[in-house]
């Protein structure tokens, strides 16, 4: 971890009198945070949806599923036809079952959510049902022939996933190369414990690979192991999956004492954990942010059996980007959020390492965020930042990649995600348009790859 948190209790540790918290609990804690529905519950769901010929939820999805024909097809029982249609568009189906904000997209467009209805068509739990329940007789996909192309893909997170399937569905050859050791980005590293259980992200990297025609390599990291001048020369194509990084920081004195860590590496040596008894636990936890990294590791941490744990805001609930569903996951947590409150100093113990933080009330003037020169003090044995993740400049840092077109720190691209350098483009969150969503960034993917396709015809029709 890159702050030491390494003097604070475990969570399987007694500390002063009180036991912590079981092996038996903590499992239970963090099994699914949405049991699957069950067969006779999933025929049920399927026959609520109206089958919608314009369909608004289709309208919603950013990878393009053809949600009516996908539910129509569970409730004829045919489990592996309706998995196909959610694949064909998203080949990570399963896992945004499980993490795509829902009720913000799809099912907050369904013609069913309203007041008669209790509740809109389950569409993510309807996905899910199917593509865990598909019994494909091999690879639903195949490759086309050998197209004799070559294409890098750097970053195995959904995007790069994505793009290199779409590839090798297309003929061509696709060689991966990730910076960590395993595939899968953020939903092997970055997804809260109880959203991605029984190691689905590994299991379902290795089905897509089923289709054939990817190599992966890691280890190999952008500006370290890797030179974008290299790849370019050695690739006729170049896709630049890089996601974000890099944890921004508060710019606060104090920043790099004992006990004030970034969210996102403790959330993935947590996820990575094999016994969740031995991670750091601090009793009294402080969260800074209003996403959904915030809101999960709030929420983790008063799972894991911290007493105290708070998310503080600078601004309003209204303002915050972590979903309404979110937020009251972590409330039945028993996280407490405080609004309209910027951090303004990390406060200390006699050893240097963090014991709470100083806040200032703020509040909003035409729109503008200002102090109110009032301040209150939270105690705390950790300080968790999920401020946001910037741009690794690093990764961009030899000569053909600092010729890339950027926007702000992300890159730019055209409609078909085309950069600035001939034969590279780039997806996912590393590029300004979007939402920083998983099913977003497969969608990136997806749509580049056939960009790619597009253009290495043209180059061979032309040649």
């Amino acid at each position: 971890m890159k702050h030491d948190l390494t003097h604070l209790p475990r969570a399987g540790d007694t500390v002063a009198g009180r036991p912590g918290t079981s092996p038996e609990a903590l499992e239970a804690n963090f099994s699914d945070l949405h049991p699957p529905l069950n067969p006779r519950q999933a025929m049920i769901e399927s026959q609520r949806c109206l089958y919608c010929y314009d369909a608004p939820c289709v309208e919603a999805c950013p990878s393009d599923i053809d949600i009516p024909r996908f539910i129509r097809q569970i409730s004829e029982d045919n489990i592996d036809g309706a998995a196909h249609t959610i694949l064909e568009q998203n080949i990570l189906g399963g896992s945004c079952a499980r993490v795509c904000p829902t009720e913000i997209l799809c099912e907050q467009r369904c013609v069913r959510n309203h007041d008669a209805e209790c509740q809109p068509v389950l569409i993510g739990l309807l996905q899910r049902y199917a593509t865990d329940h598909a019994r494909f007789d091999g690879h639903p996909f195949q490759r086309a022939a050998d197209s004799g192309y070559q294409v890098a893909v750097v970053g195995a997170g959904p995007a790069g996933l994505a793009c290199a399937h779409r590839l090798a569905m297309l003929g061509h050859r696709v060689t991966v190369f990730e910076a960590e050791a395993k595939p899968g980005g953020l939903n092997e590293y970055g997804i809260a414990r109880y959203k991605m259980t029984d190691d689905f992200a590994r299991k379902e990297v290795e089905f897509l690979l089923e289709i054939g025609g990817i190599e992966m390599r890691y280890g190999q990291r952008l500006g370290h192991d890797l030179s974008l001048a290299q790849l370019h020369s050695d690739y006729d194509s170049v896709f630049l999956g890089l996601g974000l990084g890099a944890s921004r920081q508060l710019g606060l004195t104090g920043e790099d004492a004992p006990g004030l860590a970034a969210a996102v590496d403790y959330i993935k040596i947590l996820r990575q954990s094999d016994d969740l008894a031995q991670l750091p636990l601090a009793r009294r936890c402080v969260v800074i942010g209003a996403g959904n990294t915030a809101i999960d590791m709030a929420t983790q941490m008063a799972r894991l059996g911290a007493d105290e744990v708070t998310l503080v805001y600078r601004r309003g609930v209204e303002a915050m980007s972590a979903t309404g569903h979110e937020q009251e996951i972590a409330k039945a947590n028993g996280v407490r959020m405080l609004t309209w409150a910027t951090p303004r100093e990390v406060l200390l113990d006699a050893e240097g390492r963090v014991s709470g933080m100083r806040f200032e009330r703020t509040h909003a003037t035409e729109g503008q965020l200002q102090g109110t020169g009032e301040t209150f003090e939270v105690e705390a044995d950790a300080i968790f930042k999920a401020i946001g993740q910037g741009f690794d400049g690093d990764s961009l840092s030899d000569p053909a990649a600092s010729e890339l077109a950027r926007d702000g720190e992300r890159i730019r691209v055209d409609d078909a995600f085309r950069t600035s350098l001939p034969r590279v483009y780039a997806g996912g969150d590393c590029v300004a348009p979007g939402q920083d969503l998983t099913v977003q960034a497969v969608q990136h993917g997806k749509l580049a790859a056939h960009a790619i396709h597009q253009d290495l015809l043209a180059k061979q029709e032309a040649a």
